[in-house]
């Protein structure tokens, strides 16, 4: 049914989640694996939060480095699929509350980040971008990246705890998700808001979930696959 879905149709958006990313080995938040099942000081939502950011810069470096920081990691077979959708002229954009870059890293161009990306930070004074490898490179004694050309914080460009998404990218994605004849859901539990309240505005034929657990939307979905997102956008192209 969904091959059949994506064969009639040149207007699909996909808007995915950490599990996308969990078949490059990129831990997810809520499983039992999950980040949030890690034993720290802290909860790692407080952890990854504005003002534990500003308080305690130290430790949230030392875990930011640790917990969120995967240079390594190569696009799955879901990342590889989206891009070739992307290349065939029926996938129109991605929205993803992931901040690895796996999507452009897999050849995707119009991509969403709503949650930011690692491989983007900017000094809080001057606001000189830097690159991942860069901020990996200049940190002081404590592992704190500090900016050569003013002594500032260099702070990652990903949306913490606190902090309020990107407008723009926010009027891009729900342009895109509202446009769409058809929405494919991957990799996410969509209890994250605001991010999960884009699916209402939705106004396409069909909605698709696939994920490996139940989600608030299941009911609302015209196909629902528990099932890996790499298996099943591998297995239709």
């Amino acid at each position: 049914m969904l091959k059949q879905w994506i064969e009639e149709s040149d207007n699909i958006v996909f808007f995915g989640g950490a599990g996308v990313s969990t078949e490059s080995n990129i831990p997810d938040f809520r499983s039992d694996n999950g980040l949030y099942k890690k034993k720290y000081r802290y909860p790692a939502e407080v952890m990854l939060s504005h003002s534990f950011y500003e308080a305690n810069p130290e430790e949230f470096f030392e875990f930011y480095f640790n917990q969120m920081i995967y240079p390594n990691a190569l696009p799955n077979k879901a990342h590889i699929a989206l891009a070739k959708l992307e290349q065939m002229g029926k996938l129109k954009a991605i929205v993803t509350q992931n901040i690895d870059g796996l999507h452009q890293k897999a050849g995707s161009k119009v991509v969403y980040e709503l949650h930011g990306s690692v491989l983007r930070n900017y000094c809080e004074g001057c606001h000189y971008f830097y690159s991942l490898e860069d901020i990996m490179k200049n940190r002081n004694e404590k592992g704190i990246p500090i900016c050569p050309v003013c002594g500032k914080i260099i702070k990652p460009d990903v949306v913490f705890y606190e902090e309020s998404l990107d407008d723009d990218t926010v009027y891009k994605a729900i342009m895109a998700i509202s446009q769409a004849d058809l929405l494919i859901v991957g990799g996410t539990s969509l209890a994250v808001y605001p991010a999960a309240g884009l699916l209402q505005y939705f106004k396409g034929r069909h909605l698709v979930l696939i994920n490996r657990d139940e989600t608030p939307y299941d009911n609302k979905a015209d196909l629902v696959i528990h099932d890996s997102i790499g298996k099943v956008l591998d297995s239709i192209l």
